[in-house]
């Protein structure tokens, strides 16, 4: 049947690609144009055009440190305005190419994209959401939310999207707009800002594309939309957030911070602290006590992801996940205020307990959160993260080599700690030489060993590694020199591996092997992002890359054997990645009790507060998790987290989850 389904749609393809085509010839006043800004700075653009009767045409391009998609889409519509022919072809951000086709008749679909090839039943009134591509689509769902009569608008082949709201302002000279709250497409509601039937603006975190008319405007949408996304964040963590001031988790097995389990335990926790830790049964309980039931389950101290980004959407996900406490490494001068949001429980999240600033060199792959142009200027910005409460400096890829010394010896005398990318054109060795406290990601660590002629700048920190990773000798004398550098100087290596189990191991078309145990739970948008493949890999080359990314592994177990520190992060998806960074340590050959010690009770050491979190004990702040089953016996029970506690509230995954339109492990 699959056959028959691939050539049936292979000859209907082929009809299409020998339709003779039309010469369109558009003119400049039929093309509506848009800006996209990416951090602020203008990095690319959006374009359509009408193509005939009710199909249109569109590009869209944008440049992030060498990374980015550009995209040619043609999108024809039926009366009811729902798309029955969709065609993509292009590069998406990892520059791997993307080709996507949707066809259809009056009683069937084919389509091809990087799911793989189908064919089923179709009415055309389903809306089809393409895997990647320009925002096209957005402004064809918000037209037909805008005119269902349900606000709730089904996805083709499944899947539903719903308004949930409908805010109508004036913006600049008096025009009119809605801004429309979108569930079910991604975790995060889509925003999307209209005018009649005509997108303006779409603010997506740091990616904004706003119409060209409508440009000198768009921040004052962006402040009009951060003010709406907050009341739905402070509604949301009323509702989802349950207070307590004395509660005890009955017959639960207890993990320490030994690694080991002390089974059927009584946990006494009084507002936000630890009071008390006994045999089940040995106290009687006082009327008016919260009860929970923990036979069977694990008690742990909430986790520690070392390696995070920070916003407020982000927060929920790390809770729901069991992370209650996070270093931010590189994140807007702004990020105090979020953190006072998170601890005040005004939107939901765990406790920022390192912030580090960035600092990025000049030139077209600068990081664009915080460039400067001279060696001046950077130690101007050392001293203001440092007055804003900071506690370290990450150095990005752009920072010209020989300003390296100078910024790091500044940081140090005023107690700042200094970590990283390594600059182009520089070594790990010759970093940590010139002061550095820390490395991030282990890409960086690999390209020790192959020149410093690379310009790491580009993708080619990546793809470098992929292609050449396989071949390190972890008995070579290079290799042994180098970890002893990082002994003697107690350089911490946050490996960060999970994103490069994405990038090097997944295959286009299948499920990411990193996403694979939860694809089914995300949103569509977030279920699509993982069928992308990762980086291009080419012909001949797929399985070179697998053991490329299977010595990263050799490596995290040797420097864990070898005592060099280690910090587990993620650098993306909250609480799901997570997990899986720790199942690809125990993976590596590390105990799965180390590795749980290693996202709690080492973390919190490392980091310089376990007097108050880390382990449970007396006395201790009551950050806890509650998971059912025992992750030392198997690691990916972490999965199983029926609630996270912090600063006296009580946050059941099920219910977080659920506000983000992911399905419970359940």
């Amino acid at each position: 049947m699959k056959n028959l389904i691939i050539i049936t749609f292979l000859i209907f393809s082929l009809l299409i690609s020998c339709t003779p085509k039309t010469e369109v010839s558009i003119n400049s006043s039929d093309i509506t144009n848009y800006d996209v800004v990416f951090r602020e700075s203008l990095a690319g653009n959006y374009k359509k055009w009408v193509l005939g009767e009710n199909s249109f045409g569109f590009s869209y391009q944008y440049t992030d440190r060498g990374r980015g998609p550009n995209f040619q889409e043609e999108i024809t519509l039926n009366k009811n305005k729902y798309i029955v022919k969709h065609s993509t072809i292009g590069v998406n951000y990892l520059k791997d190419s993307i080709h996507e086709n949707f066809t259809s008749n009056e009683k069937t679909a084919l389509w091809m994209n990087p799911g793989g090839e189908d064919k089923d039943i179709f009415n055309g009134n389903e809306l089809y959401f393409r895997y990647d591509g320009s925002p096209a689509v957005y402004e064809i769902l918000a037209n037909l939310l805008l005119t269902s009569n349900t606000k709730k608008i089904n996805l083709y082949p499944e899947g539903n999207v719903q308004l949930i709201k409908k805010v109508s302002l004036n913006i600049g000279n008096n025009v009119p707009a809605n801004l429309l709250m979108i569930k079910g497409l991604d975790i995060k509601p889509t925003y999307i800002w209209m005018n009649d039937d005509q997108m303006i603006c779409r603010i997506n975190g740091n990616l904004h594309v706003v119409r060209e008319d409508m440009k000198t405007h768009r921040l004052q949408m962006k402040v009009l939309q951060d003010s709406i996304e907050d009341d739905y964040l402070f509604n949301l963590s009323k509702k989802l957030s349950h207070k307590f001031k004395k509660v005890v988790i009955k017959n639960v097995n207890v993990f320490t911070k030994q690694g080991t389990l002390i089974l059927n335990q009584d946990v006494f926790v009084e507002e936000n602290t630890i009071k008390e830790i006994r045999p089940n049964g040995q106290k009687n309980l006082i009327n008016g006590i919260k009860i929970i039931d923990g036979t069977g389950k694990t008690l742990m101290p909430g986790m520690f992801d070392s390696h995070t980004h920070n916003n407020k959407f982000r927060g929920a996900l790390h809770l729901a996940g069991g992370v209650t406490s996070v270093r931010d490494l590189a994140n807007n001068k702004q990020l105090k205020k979020l953190s006072n949001r998170f601890n005040n429980n005004e939107i939901i999240g765990p406790r920022i307990v390192t912030f580090s600033g960035i600092i990025d060199g000049p030139g077209p792959f600068a990081n664009q959160r915080n460039v400067v142009n001279n060696l001046e200027e950077g130690l101007r910005e050392i001293q203001e993260y440092k007055k804003l409460g900071y506690q370290q400096i990450k150095l990005y890829s752009s920072i010209k080599p020989e300003w390296v010394r100078p910024l790091i010896k500044e940081a140090h005398n005023i107690g700042m700690k200094v970590s990283g990318h390594i600059p182009a054109y520089m070594t790990a060795s010759k970093a940590i030489e010139s002061g550095y406290d820390e490395i991030q990601h282990m890409n960086m660590l690999f390209l020790n060993f192959l020149s410093d002629t690379i310009d790491t700048r580009t993708p080619l920190r990546f793809t470098m590694v992929a292609k050449h990773g396989a071949n390190l000798d972890l008995k070579s004398e290079e290799y042994l020199d180098f970890i002893e550098l990082l002994k003697s100087n107690k350089i911490l290596i946050d490996p960060t591996v999970s994103i490069f189990e994405n990038m090097f191991v997944s295959k286009k078309g299948e499920p990411s092997p990193t996403f694979k145990k939860i694809i089914n739970r995300l949103p569509l948008i977030n279920q699509r992002k993982y069928y992308s493949g990762g980086l291009p890999k080419p012909r001949g080359q797929e399985e070179n890359y697998i053991k490329s990314f299977d010595k990263m592994l050799d490596v995290i177990f040797d420097l864990y054997q070898k005592g060099v520190g280690i910090v587990p992060g993620t650098d993306g998806l909250p609480g799901f990645l997570f997990h899986r960074e720790l199942e690809l340590y125990e993976k590596s050959g590390i105990p799965s009790a180390e590795v749980l010690k290693l996202a709690t009770i080492k973390a919190a050491e490392i980091i310089g507060v376990s007097k108050l979190f880390g382990s449970i004990e007396v006395g201790k702040q009551a950050d806890l998790i509650l998971i059912d089953g025992n992750p030392i016996k198997d690691i990916s029970k972490l999965r199983n987290i029926e609630w996270t506690m912090k600063g006296g509230n009580i946050y059941y995954s099920k219910e977080l989850y659920a506000s983000m339109g992911i399905k419970h492990y359940k």
